[in-house]
């Protein structure tokens, strides 16, 4: 089944439906697909508009989109690169990577912005049409390829770049990803220890008519305390976790403060500062090689290094730099860099080869992140098996004591 070569255009106002259609191109041949559009006359104009004489069109259910994700776009640009690099031309790449990709979404978007560059617009004009997957970064990049004529030579490093940042992404998600589900499964075990075992003990500890030791009384309590609010203790855990993932998303206050204190935390706040600076040179490394002038850089680099510190401070520097100042002494001003970096940056200036030294960089400290989720794994695994044994043994122990004590009795 023949796809559409083009996608509608997104209507904010109306839903879009999938509607199948047949229709004949202007060789006679007989073509047919699918499409997602607000109305049946925007699927008829869009055919013609492709040289398409639409036939039947028939309404066949509401649009489901699938979410456009960070590794889409990588692999589309990934392919788009190896592509143009091959010799294939440009429209029919974007035809060829659209149809190819599992993603109706993806196919959709990638077809809307190929009809915009076959209707006379520039690549970077068409990405920035969709900020959402085609950040100012992304659009600089592709613009400096067009301007300098080496736009696949460009996307492979733009595609190189963002494999980079998912890869070192994921190396993060992976140390914070371990402690979190720990933490998560000890409570849950917890909750259900407190509310559905030490109960049945409590029952037979009654009929013992024995004092018990303090310890079985303190947890008793506590497992009182959990089978009467029980859903109090998990409303206002989950109202908490929710609260708090509303705010990091909608306050700039609260995503600024997060940001701060991360980089202030032990163990992971070292592993964050490396990876924040991985990002900072390897985004600088390939907007300065891609072409684009240095302080125009510096204007992407902040936002695309992932910390509001980072973000503030390369403003500095590229009012510093804009001045006159050298990027080395900015950065030294800046009290954010390791002195390697600085030491690096000099050379590169000096020696003009300023990409190079900051790719040298990011690559060590991309190793650096690579070894320190090693490092916090091995660990992190005896600090939680110790707070899982304390936790879990306590308890154990704690219901355990009137049982023990009772056999040290009848012993005797």
């Amino acid at each position: 089944m023949a796809m559409a070569p083009n996608a509608p255009k997104k209507d904010s106002k109306k839903k879009e439906v999938i509607y199948s259609w047949e229709g004949v191109d202007k060789k006679g041949k007989k073509l047919k697909g699918e499409m997602a559009a607000p109305g049946e006359n925007v699927v008829a104009n869009h055919l013609r508009r492709q040289g398409i004489v639409p036939g039947k069109i028939k309404k066949l259910g509401a649009a489901r989109k699938k979410k456009i994700t960070d590794k889409d776009i990588t692999l589309f640009t990934r392919q788009l690169a190896t592509m143009l690099k091959s010799g294939v031309p440009l429209l029919q790449a974007f035809e060829i990577v659209a149809k190819g990709h599992s993603n109706p979404s993806v196919q959709r978007l990638l077809l809307d912005i190929k009809a915009d560059v076959e209707t006379g617009s520039s690549m970077t004009t068409a990405f920035s049409r969709f900020p959402l997957y085609f950040d100012s970064l992304y659009c600089n990049l592709v613009n400096a390829g067009e301007q300098a004529g080496i736009l696949e030579g460009v996307l492979d490093r733009l595609a190189t770049y963002k494999e980079k940042t998912l890869a070192l992404k994921a190396k993060i998600k992976k140390a914070l990803f371990y402690p979190t589900a720990i933490i998560v499964a000890a409570f849950i075990i917890t909750a259900v220890i407190m509310i559905f075992v030490i109960p049945a003990f409590k029952q037979l500890f009654t009929g013992f008519g024995a004092d018990l030791p303090l310890p079985t009384l303190i947890v008793m309590s506590l497992s009182d305390f959990f089978v009467e609010y029980w859903y109090a203790i998990f409303g206002i855990l989950g109202g908490a976790i929710y609260g708090f993932i509303e705010a990091k998303r909608r306050s700039k206050k609260v995503q600024d403060a997060l940001d701060r204190l991360s980089l202030k935390l032990p163990i992971f706040g070292d592993l964050i500062e490396k990876a924040t600076v991985a990002r900072w040179t390897r985004t600088l490394a390939t907007m300065f090689a891609a072409g684009v002038p240095l302080v125009e850089a510096l204007g992407t680099v902040g936002g695309a290094s992932g910390n509001v510190v980072y973000s503030n401070a390369t403003k500095v520097i590229q009012n510093e730099v804009s001045t006159g100042t050298s990027l080395t002494a900015s950065m030294q001003n800046a009290n954010l860099f390791p002195n390697m970096v600085i030491q690096m940056v000099q050379i590169g200036e000096e020696s003009g080869a300023l990409d190079s030294m900051l790719s040298k960089v990011a690559d060590y400290y991309e190793r650096e992140v690579d070894d320190a989720v090693d490092a916090l794994a091995s660990l992190m695994e005896p600090i939680i098996m110790v707070v899982l044994g304390t936790l879990i043994g306590g308890l154990v122990i704690a219901m355990y004591l009137p049982i023990f004590k009772m056999g040290s009795v009848v012993g005797g």
